[in-house]
């Protein structure tokens, strides 16, 4: 009866075992930052974003001097114009520069639907490779370290893996 007992007792130590075993995942990590830079699709998005920037610069700048030129003559009138006039032009000063304004904060909004537009489709492919790189390695959890601190020091960093699963 008592080799029975021990029988079970080691039956069931064994079978918590198996299962606690079984019950544990596999975590790996990689810092989707570093990836994503890494892309070349990421480098020609961020040239894009640049040469648009600079374009909306450049039209920003030339308004500016065209109001600054506009002001001066304004200015330089005044004197030889009537109230009524200067009070339109006056009007005319204050509704060139609302529309600069609005050009800027237009530019603006335009970058950054243009960034979110280059960088969806960038992001999506790099979590699709980092989905099937850790899938294939059997892993359960692929955790981003990209917030500047290592998550698990003793998972596995799967950055290599994926840029040569992406061929970088």
């Amino acid at each position: 009866m008592k080799q029975i007992k021990t029988l079970l007792l080691a039956t069931a130590l064994c079978i918590g075992t198996v299962s606690f075993t079984n019950a544990q995942s596999k975590i790996a990590h990689i810092n989707t930052q570093d990836l994503v830079t890494a892309m070349p699709e990421m480098k020609e998005a961020q040239k894009q974003l640049e040469t648009l920037s600079k374009t909306y610069q450049k039209d920003i700048q030339s308004s500016i001097t065209e109001f600054q030129t506009l002001l001066k003559q304004y200015e330089a009138e005044a004197a030889t114009k009537s109230e009524e006039e200067n009070a339109k032009r006056g009007q005319e000063i204050q509704e060139k520069q609302q529309r600069i304004q609005q050009f800027q904060a237009d530019a603006q909004k335009d970058l950054q639907k243009k960034e979110l537009d280059l960088i969806q489709p960038i992001t999506e492919k790099a979590k699709a490779a980092i989905l099937k790189v850790g899938r294939a390695q059997g892993f359960d959890y692929v955790l981003d370290s990209s917030q500047g601190t290592t998550i698990l020091a003793d998972g596995k960093n799967l950055l290599d893996d994926v840029k040569k699963a992406l061929g970088i």
